[in-house]
């Protein structure tokens, strides 16, 4: 896995400069605690995913099919304008998603924060970890063990909004009859993180759960 290259227009002198600008903004931020919220562009078995934190922890994991500009936008709306690229605020989380793409890291051990989230979903997000790697569970039995069994559709929505995906495993959750159900990313991508957990998962397409 390594660093997205920024696409842009711009000449190698004006990309040299920008980098240039950008590097001393990011200092002169961390050196008055103007950091909010940092991010990184990576590639990945799945496509480029987005991923930003706040002092609190991992707030946003975003595929590249939800448009990483929009992505920031959003955040700059719901968290703080105060947003920087800073890489190195996230390596631990890009050590460990490249061990999960190469099948040696089964959980995510990264401080979390899901401000994003009302807290009907939070408490759903939360307990998604509870899925063991390669295992699925449906939307009813998520909703059971939250101890709300009436909640299915609920569930398919805190699954659905789960802002930070792959480090805390909605594509672990299934329809009743095994189909994929919906998912941020698309079913394409869920299909390939199930297949990557348990190569002979063979869960069928649907858009409902």
């Amino acid at each position: 896995m390594t660093q997205a290259k920024p696409n842009s227009s711009a000449t190698v002198e004006e990309a040299e400069l920008l980098a240039q600008l950008g590097k001393e903004l990011r200092v002169k931020a961390k050196a008055a605690d103007l950091m909010d919220v940092s991010y990184r562009v990576i590639d990945s078995p799945i496509g480029s995913l987005l991923l930003a934190s706040t002092p609190a922890g991992l707030v946003r994991v975003a595929f590249e099919s939800e448009d990483h500009d929009k992505i920031l936008e959003a955040l700059s709306q719901k968290l703080s304008p105060r947003i920087f690229e800073d890489p190195s605020r996230l390596d631990t989380v890009v050590r460990q998603l490249d061990e999960y793409f190469a099948g040696t890291r089964h959980n995510f051990d990264v401080p979390l924060d899901l401000k994003l989230s009302t807290a009907f979903r939070r408490q759903v997000q939360l307990e998604l970890g509870e899925i063991g790697y390669g295992q699925t569970w449906s939307y009813s039995q998520m909703a059971e063990h939250i101890g709300n069994p009436k909640a299915v559709r609920a569930v398919g929505s805190a699954c659905a909004t789960n802002p930070i995906p792959i480090v805390l495993p909605c594509h672990r959750v299934l329809r009743t009859d095994g189909s994929l159900g919906g998912y941020l990313g698309g079913l394409e991508t869920k299909s390939q993180l199930l297949k990557l957990e348990n190569p002979e998962f063979g869960g069928a397409m649907s858009t409902l759960f």
